[in-house]
C-alpha cells in the first residue's frame, strides 16, 4: 500500500497514540438497521431482514423511502438520495472514505460494503451534521460497526448465516466470531456470496453474475464502558463481475483498508466526548471486454486497470457549556486516482483517462445544541474545507490514439490546461426543533448550505474515443457546486400511529452538468455549470391496528429543473412509494409489501445538442408496482429462519435511474430481477 498522511492526519494519529484508554459500542448481532435521521430529534429504525440474501447493501437500501439507485448488474447499485447521487453523497464504511476504482462507477464505495459484516446502515438524508465532511448535499451513509464490551464471564460470541436465492443461484454465507474479556478482544468476520446471472420477469437473461469475498479483523482495548481504542483491516475481493450493455465487465475489483479508532466519553480536559479515527484505504479494478465475454471479430481488447488510494483522519471533541452542548472537529481525506485504457490487440495505451488526479481535503467544523427551553431547540454550526485537486500526468499522450489530457481539455473549454486548484468551500447549518405540547410530535425548520468540489471524472475525465461523439472529458475549470437547503418536517409518535414527514426546497448555484458539447459531429460529454432547483418531500405513516397488526404507507418525490437551460435535469427518480401489512405473533411475523413507481416524464433525453438519445435518460420510464411476502420464524432463542418471494407476479419493469456504456457515455437501463425466492437460515451463540 502507497498512503500519503500530512500534518492533520498525523495530529490525529498522535491523539490516538496519548490517549490512554479506548472506546465503547455495541455489538448486535441481529440483522442489519437503516436508521433515517433525516427527521431530527427522532430517528426511525427500519429492520431489512426481510430483505433476503443475495443483495448487495446498495441494492437492498433502495428499499427505502426516498432512496433510489442505478442498477448496472447484480453488482454497483449507485444510490440517490432527494435525486442527488454520486459524490454528492458521502458514504464512510466504519469511519473511512473507500473511493471506488472505476471511471464509470461499476464499484461506488457501496459495493465494498458487505452487508453481513456491519450491524446497522445509518442513512442521513440532506444536510443534518457538519461532522462526516464537506459537500455530500444529498446526504450521508455511515456503514457501522459496533462491539459489546465483553462481561467478566464472557469469552465467545459469534453469529453464522447462510442463504439463497433461487433467481440468481445466489449463495452467501457468513460467519461473525468474537473472543475476549472485559479489557480485550479480537472479532473476526468473513463472508461469500456467489451468485450467477439472473432473469427478469419476461425470463430474459441479464448478465449480472458475480463472486464476492470478504474478511475483517479488528482487536480492541476496553478498560471501561465509555473507553475503547480499536484497530481493524478489512480485505474484500471481488470477481468476474458480468454487466450487461455496459461494453466491459470487470474480472477485479480489491479493497484494502486498514483503522484506528479511539473513543472515550469519561472526559479529557474540558471535553466531555473525544473521538479520533484514521484510516487508509486501498482500492485496484479491472475493466476489460475480452476475459469475460466473447470478443467481437475485428473489435480490439480493451482493458483499463484503474486504482484509489484514500487515507485520512478525524478528531471530534464535545463540549457542554452554558450555551449548550459544543461539538468541535478537524477531519482530512486524500484520494489519489490513476485510470488508463490499453489496447491489448495492438500492446498500445490508447486513453489516460483519471491522469494522476490528487484531491486532498482539510475541514474545521463546529456545532451547537441550544436548549431556549424544555420544549425548544436551535441547533447551528459553520463549516470551513480547504480543497485542492492536481493533475500530474495531464501532458501524457497516448500513443494508440493521440491527445493527451491536456489537448483534450483545450478542445472543449477553450484552451483550459490541468494546473492546481485550490477551492475555500464554507457550508452551514441552522435547524430549530419544537415539541408540541400535549403530543408527542417535534416540528422543525432547518436552512443548510453545503458546498461541493468536484471530482476527479467531473473536473479531471480524459477519455478519448474512436470518433469525436465517444469521448468523454472532465472541465478543468468547474466551479465547485453550492447547495442551499431550506426543510420543513414533523415527526409524531402517538399511540398507535407514527407519521414522518419532510418537504425541502434546494437551490444550486454551479451544478455540475454532464452534458454534451454542441459541435456539429462533435458531441462528446463534457461538464459544465449550471444554476438548478430541487424541490421534493418525503412521508411516511405506520399504524398498529391491534397488536397482531401493522401497516405502513409512504411515498417521495423529486423535482429537478435545469434553471439555466430550462429543462429538467436527467436522472432524477420519479414519484416513488411503498405500502406494507404485517401480522406478528409470538416468534413469527409474515409481511406483504408493495414497492411502486410512477411514469417519469421529467426527462433528458436529447442534452444540449438536442439529438435524440444523447441525453443521460434512456426514455420516459414506464411506471410499476411489484408484491413481495416475507416470513420470520424464531425456532429457538438463537436460531431464526427468514423466507420471502420478491416481485411475487414476475413483473417485468426497469427503474429509471440508468448507466453509461464503459466504452463511450451511451445510456443504458437494466431490467430488475423478475420473480425470486429467497431462503436465510441465522444462528447466534
Amino acid at each position: 500500500m502507497n498512503f500519503r498522511l500530512n500534518r492533520t492526519a498525523a495530529a490525529v494519529l498522535c491523539t490516538l497514540a496519548s490517549a490512554g484508554a479506548a472506546a465503547d459500542d455495541t455489538l448486535s448481532l441481529d440483522t442489519i438497521l437503516v436508521e433515517d435521521h433525516n427527521l431530527q430529534p427522532a430517528m426511525t429504525p427500519v429492520e431489512t431482514s426481510t430483505l433476503g440474501p443475495g443483495r448487495e447493501s446498495a441494492d437492498a437500501l433502495r428499499d427505502l423511502l426516498g432512496v433510489s439507485g442505478s442498477r448496472m448488474g447484480g453488482h454497483g447499485t449507485d444510490v440517490s438520495i432527494r435525486g442527488l447521487s454520486q459524490t454528492r453523497i458521502n458514504v464512510l464504511l466504519d469511519g473511512a472514505y473507500v473511493h471506488g476504482g472505476c471511471p464509470n462507477r461499476m464499484d461506488p464505495p457501496t459495493s465494498y460494503a458487505a452487508g453481513n459484516s456491519y450491524e446497522q446502515v445509518t442513512v442521513i438524508r440532506g444536510t443534518q451534521t457538519l461532522e462526516f465532511g464537506g459537500g455530500g448535499p444529498g446526504g450521508t451513509i455511515l456503514f457501522e460497526r459496533s462491539t459489546e464490551r465483553f462481561s467478566a464471564d464472557e469469552t465467545y460470541r459469534g453469529r453464522v448465516d447462510a442463504g439463497y436465492r433461487g433467481n440468481g443461484s445466489t449463495t452467501d454465507l457468513a460467519a461473525d466470531v468474537a473472543f475476549g474479556n472485559a479489557d480485550y478482544f479480537g472479532r473476526f468476520i468473513g463472508s461469500l456470496t456467489d451468485a450467477h446471472s439472473y432473469e427478469d420477469g419476461d425470463g430474459n437473461d441479464v448478465r449480472s453474475a458475480y463472486t464476492s469475498t470478504s474478511g475483517t479483523a479488528i482487536v480492541g482495548y476496553t478498560p471501561s464502558d465509555l473507553t475503547r481504542f480499536e484497530a481493524s483491516f478489512d480485505a474484500q475481493r471481488t470477481e468476474d463481475l458480468l454487466f450487461p450493455g455496459a461494453g466491459m465487465d470487470s474480472p477485479q475489483a480489491d479493497n484494502d483498508t486498514v483503522r484506528l479508532k479511539f473513543d472515550t466519553a469519561e472526559g479529557v480536559g474540558p471535553f466531555a466526548q473525544v473521538r479520533a479515527e484514521l484510516y487508509l484505504s486501498e482500492v485496484e479494478h479491472v475493466m476489460d471486454n475480452y476475459t469475460l465475454r466473447p470478443l467481437p471479430a475485428g473489435n480490439p481488447a480493451m482493458r483499463a486497470p484503474s486504482t484509489s488510494d484514500t487515507s485520512g483522519g478525524r478528531l471530534v471533541a464535545e463540549m457542554d457549556s452554558a450555551a449548550g452542548r459544543w461539538k468541535f472537529g478537524i477531519d482530512a481525506q486524500y484520494n489519489d486516482r490513476e485510470a488508463d485504457r490499453f489496447n491489448d490487440t495492438a500492446g498500445v495505451l490508447n486513453s489516460v483517462m483519471w491522469p494522476g488526479v490528487e484531491i486532498d481535503q482539510t475541514g474545521v467544523f463546529a456545532e451547537l445544541t441550544h436548549p431556549i427551553d424544555p420544549a425548544n431547540r436551535l441547533i447551528g454550526g459553520l463549516r470551513y474545507d480547504y480543497v485542492t485537486s492536481n493533475a500530474s500526468r495531464a501532458d501524457a499522450d497516448p500513443p494508440g490514439m493521440p491527445l493527451s489530457p491536456n489537448q483534450l481539455y483545450a478542445i472543449y473549454y477553450n484552451g483550459a490546461q490541468a494546473s492546481k486548484q485550490t477551492d475555500h468551500n464554507v457550508g452551514g447549518l441552522l435547524r430549530f426543533e419544537h415539541d408540541l405540547e400535549g403530543v408527542d410530535a417535534t416540528v422543525f425548520a432547518g436552512f443548510a448550505r453545503s458546498v461541493r468540489t468536484p471530482d476527479a471524472t467531473e473536473r479531471y475525465m480524459a477519455s478519448n474515443g474512436s470518433s469525436p461523439s465517444m469521448r468523454w472529458v472532465g472541465n478543468p475549470n468547474i466551479d465547485p457546486e453550492k447547495h442551499h437547503q431550506l426543510e420543513l418536517g414533523i415527526v409524531m409518535r402517538r399511540n398507535a400511529w407514527q407519521f414522518d414527514g419532510s418537504v425541502y426546497y434546494n437551490d444550486v448555484d454551479d451544478y455540475i452538468l454532464r452534458d454534451r458539447f454542441t459541435a456539429v459531429g462533435n458531441n462528446a460529454t463534457i461538464y459544465r455549470n449550471i444554476d438548478a432547483t430541487l424541490i421534493g418531500g418525503e412521508a411516511k405513516m405506520a399504524y398498529r391496528f391491534t397488536p397482531q397488526w401493522r401497516g405502513e404507507i409512504g411515498a417521495a418525490y423529486v423535482r429537478a429543473e435545469n434553471d439555466t437551460d430550462d429543462r429538467p435535469i436527467a436522472q432524477t427518480p420519479p414519484l416513488e412509494g411503498i405500502a406494507s401489512l404485517e401480522y406478528l405473533q409470538d416468534a413469527m411475523v409474515v409481511g406483504a409489501r408493495v414497492r411502486a413507481a410512477a411514469k417519469q416524464t421529467r426527462v433528458d433525453t436529447t442534452s444540449s445538442t438536442g439529438i435524440a438519445g444523447q441525453g443521460l435518460d434512456v426514455q420516459e420510464t414506464p411506471g410499476w408496482g411489484v408484491l413481495d411476502l416475507y416470513a420470520t420464524y424464531d425456532v429457538t432463542d438463537s436460531v431464526s429462519i427468514d423466507a420471502g418471494i420478491d416481485n411475487l407476479f414476475d413483473k417485468n419493469y426497469a427503474q429509471h435511474l440508468n448507466r453509461s456504456n464503459a466504452f463511450d457515455p451511451t445510456q443504458i437501463q437494466v431490467n430488475e430481477p423478475g420473480r425470486s425466492g429467497w431462503l436465510k437460515v441465522t444462528a447466534t451463540f
